[in-house]
């Protein structure tokens, strides 16, 4: 998410296009004061609700039918609907996250918008000046260790005790404002990213002084927003680090500046370096001043070789003396290898309005690392990189691809085996209306790739299908793998247009096979709210919620999805899970992962019914927790057999899955008592 960029264009909006008469849901005085200016004034609100353009000749739009369409809207009340998920527990957004602001004229309205770097504040409405300064305090990313979930916030975190995940419960609250507060943890560490100009190095709320507009003659033909803020020796713009050992009380023990700060970061492990964790630092906000921190740049390629932009930075952090971390490389991941030129990627211009023109691409928004493979995908503004980053201080980017249909690119999944990439594009930068029926199903949406020999092949898109309001900031985010043996699964964020999962198995035909979402916060401006992301971790599926919390999601079966392949999923257990940093997904040799590939070849219609019935009474015959000798020999002297199957498969996935089923048949593990059929 762009929320820098947000506040920007609609307090300027607000500046330049709103009359002081404003309808919203501040005071009834405001109400009655401006019945008369109702019409007119809501067609100039930048949160009023901004119909959709025609669809482009050839391209179709959301589904009107779909029951996520339409639904009741509400802060708490909102409607909701599902299917082949059950809400299983809800936690509030901690008050100590909140504006708790209930009129615009409280001091801490204006003492927010001024660490956010709004301009002449006085000239905005008071009925916009609270809904902007909400944005401060949005929910952001998730990371897992344990029976913890650690909870990203513009204003700092929260971590949950999940170790009953029906009943989840806060743990701690920490103030550390700064944004966007993305975390990731690895044993007792725990990394933040800090990204807008109210960080400071002590984690402080006092931000800094509010400047004036400039009277200097040089700066007259400059926006409001084009001067960077003063100089400050305690602003913090990076990666904190912080010693989590008492879950109860995080201690900063490390802050790392980076000249464009961190919007995200990307936890990276080598598997030959066991002292070490690196960190990948996406910064996409402006570059700061040398005066604040040497050696920043923020000149074209061409006037300063050393410029902050065109790069990542890795930050090397040793796992015993975290105080010791420090950026050890630049990346050029933009490079063009040819010539040399740092700026040598494009986005190779856009079907979107004003991106029409090839833009250099100078930043990545995130970057999955899959240290298994030696792999990362960046996605980065203007285009989809691969990276080897088997050597993780240098990583060398072995391709890129661009989009016409893409407006940002945002985030990437890999499928387990490494042959898959699932990009996003955060069309509008995720604060926008991109869902509704006239917005086309390519944008704002996911782009899947096949992977082979490092080199990326587009084969299809999916967005998630149902129509969503006006009023619905709706468009791809952050996901990640369930992990179903047998098929390549993501469950997915789209903000207001809730949690969808959806099967990309076959690439070139994707299929939601799940969904859960609430209707609009509000039915006449758009509010900033919904799902930044959907996890799956252990056995559940969680979603934090920017404006309202932590959801927490069971999946249940369908025609779709069957009770065995999502306890087959509940056998992989991880320690931790920061979604950047991939894992290597494995599983157990127990008969209720071999019932989840039968289900799926019976689901193809991969084998005769006779065979299907054969397989199903063998792996019952041992689907104990101490299976009789007898009948374990039976089932491994199947395994020949099935192989036999693979080799005559209809297609490769079944081929695979048939593999995978003779692999568990010839060394079957015990069945623990839950997941007995």
């Amino acid at each position: 998410m762009n929320l820098p960029r947000f506040v920007v264009r609609v307090a300027l909006a607000a500046l330049f296009l709103v009359p002081a008469a404003v309808v919203t849901h501040a005071q009834d005085q405001d109400k009655q004061q401006n019945q008369q200016s109702d019409q007119k004034a809501q067609q100039k609100n930048p949160f009023a609700p901004e119909p959709a353009p025609p669809l482009p000749p050839g391209m179709t739009g959301s589904d009107t039918n779909d029951p996520r369409y339409k639904l009741k809207p509400g802060m708490w009340d909102a409607g909701e609907t599902e299917m082949g998920m059950k809400h299983i527990d809800f936690v509030k957004k901690s008050d100590a996250l909140q504006l708790n602001a209930s009129s615009p004229d409280d001091p801490k309205v204006q003492k927010t918008l001024g660490q956010m770097g709004i301009p002449d504040v006085t000239k905005i409405p008071k009925s916009f000046q609270i809904v902007i300064a909400q944005l401060a305090f949005g929910n952001s990313d998730l990371a897992f260790e344990g029976n913890h979930l650690f909870q990203g916030n513009f204003y700092g975190m929260s971590i949950f005790d999940i170790s009953n995940p029906a009943k989840v419960s806060l743990t701690t609250t920490m103030i550390c404002p700064g944004g966007q507060g993305d975390v990731s943890v690895y044993k007792n560490l725990m990394f933040m990213s800090v990204e807008m100009p109210n960080g400071r190095l002590d984690c402080g709320i006092e931000g800094f002084p509010t400047e004036p507009p400039s009277t200097d003659d040089k700066d007259k033909d400059k926006g409001p927003m084009d001067r960077k803020p003063a100089a400050q020796k305690e602003r913090f713009r990076g990666v904190r680090i912080f010693d989590i050992s008492n879950i109860a009380n995080p201690k900063q023990v490390a802050a790392v500046q980076t000249c464009r700060g961190s919007h995200t970061h990307t936890l990276v492990l080598d598997p030959n370096d066991k002292d070490n964790v690196y960190i990948y630092v996406s910064g996409t906000s402006f570059v700061r001043q040398p005066e604040e921190l040497a050696g920043c740049s923020d000149e074209a390629p061409n006037k300063d070789p050393n410029t902050a932009l065109f790069r990542i930075d890795v930050i090397k952090v040793p796992v015993n003396a975290p105080q010791d971390a420090k950026i050890v490389s630049n990346p050029r991941v933009f490079m063009d290898p040819r010539t040399g030129a740092i700026n040598g990627l494009s986005n190779g211009g856009s079907l979107h309005k004003d991106q029409e023109k090839p833009e250099d691409t100078n930043q990545c928004h995130d970057i999955t690392a899959y240290s298994a493979i030696g792999l990362a995908a960046g996605a980065c503004s203007g285009n989809g990189l691969i990276l080897d980053i088997k050597d993780p201080v240098h990583p060398k980017r072995v391709d890129a691809v661009n989009d016409p249909n893409y407006s940002y690119w945002h985030s990437a999944t890999f499928n387990n085996d490494g042959t898959k990439v699932l990009f996003t594009d955060e069309w509008g930068g995720g604060l926008g209306a991109r869902c509704r029926p006239n917005d086309p199903n390519k944008w704002g949406a996911d782009a899947i790739f096949d992977l082979k020999d490092d080199k990326l092949s587009l084969q299809s898109y999916y967005k998630m299908p149902a129509a969503q309001g006006d009023t619905e900031n709706c468009v791809a985010h952050n996901g990640s793998l369930v992990p179903v043996p047998g098929r390549d699964i993501e469950v997915q964020a789209w903000y207001q247009g809730g949690i969808s999962v959806v099967d990309f198995t076959d690439t070139a035909h994707p299929q939601e096979i799940a969904y859960y979402d609430r209707g609009p916060i509000d039915p006449n401006m758009l509010v900033l709210g919904g799902f930044w992301a959907g996890y799956w971790y252990n056995g559940h599926i969680y979603g934090t919620e920017i404006a309202r919390g932590l959801d927490v999601f069971d999946l249940t079966p369908t025609k779709n999805l069957t009770k065995d392949e999502i306890d087959a999923a509940k056998t992989v257990w991880v320690d931790y899970l920061n979604v950047q940093n991939q894992q290597k997904i494995e599983w157990p040799n127990q008969m209720v992962v071999a019932r989840a590939y039968l289900d799926q070849l019976e689901r193809d219609s991969a084998l005769p019914a006779s065979r299907l019935a054969d397989l199903r009474k063998a792996a019952k015959s041992i689907d104990k927790e101490h299976p009789n000798a007898k009948n374990v020999a039976k089932v491994k002297e199947m395994s020949a057999s099935i192989q036999q199957d693979a080799s005559s498969a209809k297609s490769p996935q079944d081929a695979e899955r048939l593999r995978a089923l003779a692999a568990i048949f010839s060394n079957p593990a015990p069945t623990p008592a839950k997941h007995k059929a």
